[in-house]
């Protein structure tokens, strides 16, 4: 007997779904079998059993044994995840633009019972709500903000349809949106302002671009006259310093030599020594006259340099000679006739200049 049970139910299994009454067979699940006394349930299906019209039972995958006649298998759902194609419908943001969206579902039956007997269709039932869900909160976007918060669109949908669809037994995983059609003429628009955009953007960039070139050329200019002025002030320290050093070792020198001449007019013989260089000097003067210039003074007698080195030890006599003290007028009457006879010799010099 359960042989020939077995048999019919393959035979029935093969022929597919019976009667046109019976509820037409669910996506990605088995067909609704005939009253049979063993049954075999395939993996992740859960088969509702009614048992003289009220629910008795749901069918685990294996073997299962029915009562015939008094059993019958009313339901058959899948456990599986099921993947709802959402059509494309109408929507209008909340700046009142009208966009054209279509999307996916993604669901799982969790609780046969109460998709079987909680709902009459529950893929159309979770459609339709996915459907006037994403509807209410796309009118709670701006258009920018529908292309920037896709994700939190797609969670709220989930959100929503999980708080209405958990009386059926039914679970949303994921709702994700495929395309967001925009009318062509907010389309162009949109396109207008991505270019304003990056024409903003590429002028911003190219103003800044000029700014810190100039503050860098103008940094470098800066510093080049810093550095220019730190260089001419230490070249001016430096050269001071060395006409300094210059000077200072000039004067020591003279100073020296001063000290050495006074120290050998002292000695023995010394005067005649400064007679021998007063003469050498004259000699030597005397010989570059006339080799610069056309115009030059002679004295009256330039042959006889007797006369001339006995001046000039005169002279040298003079300076030499302490001052008397308490004869100021006899001083300065001498002195006053001693040049006044001095510009009378050199009157005579230039006449004879002259003159020759």
């Amino acid at each position: 007997m359960l042989a020939r049970a077995a048999r019919g139910t393959s035979a029935l299994l093969l022929r597919g779904p019976v009667q046109a009454s019976v509820r037409a067979p669910r996506r990605a699940s088995s067909g609704l079998p005939r009253n049979t006394v063993v049954l075999f349930v395939p993996q992740q299906e859960a088969w509702v059993v009614e048992r003289m019209g009220r629910f008795h039972r749901i069918l685990e995958p294996g073997l299962n044994i029915l009562i015939p006649v008094l059993d019958r298998i009313r339901y058959v759902q899948s456990l599986k995840e099921i993947v709802i194609n959402v059509p494309e419908q109408s929507a209008v943001t909340l700046d009142n633009v009208t966009l054209q969206i279509d999307g996916v579902l993604y669901l799982r039956i969790m609780d046969p019972y109460k998709a079987s007997y909680g709902v009459e269709d529950p893929e159309y039932a979770v459609t339709q709500l996915a459907q006037t869900t994403m509807r209410s909160e796309l009118g709670k976007l701006s258009l920018d903000k529908v292309f920037r918060e896709r994700e939190s669109l797609n969670a709220s949908i989930v959100d929503a349809i999980n708080q209405a669809a958990d009386c059926w037994g039914i679970r949303c995983l994921r709702y994700e949106i495929k395309d967001i059609h925009v009318p062509p003429r907010v389309k162009e628009s949109m396109q207008m302002q991505v270019e304003a955009e990056r024409r903003k953007r590429a002028t911003v960039l190219e103003s800044e671009g000029t700014r810190e070139s100039a503050i860098n050329v103008a940094e470098g200019k800066k510093q080049a006259q810093i550095l220019a002025s730190e260089a001419e002030k230490a070249e001016r320290i430096n050269q001071a310093a060395g006409e300094a050093s210059a000077v200072l070792a000039k004067a020591q020198a003279k100073a020296e030599a001063i000290r050495i001449l006074a120290a050998a007019l002292t000695q023995h013989n010394g005067d005649a020594a400064a007679s021998l260089t007063v003469a050498e000097q004259y000699v030597s003067a005397f010989s570059k006259l006339a080799k610069d210039s056309n115009t030059i003074l002679l004295p009256s007698n330039p042959g006889d340099i007797t006369s001339m080195v006995a001046q000039a030890m005169g002279v040298y006599g003079a300076l030499t000679k302490p001052p008397v003290p308490g004869s100021q007028d006899s001083v300065s009457s001498g002195s006053s006739r001693g040049v006044q006879g001095t510009d009378a010799n050199l009157d005579e010099e230039l006449d004879r200049v002259k003159l020759s």
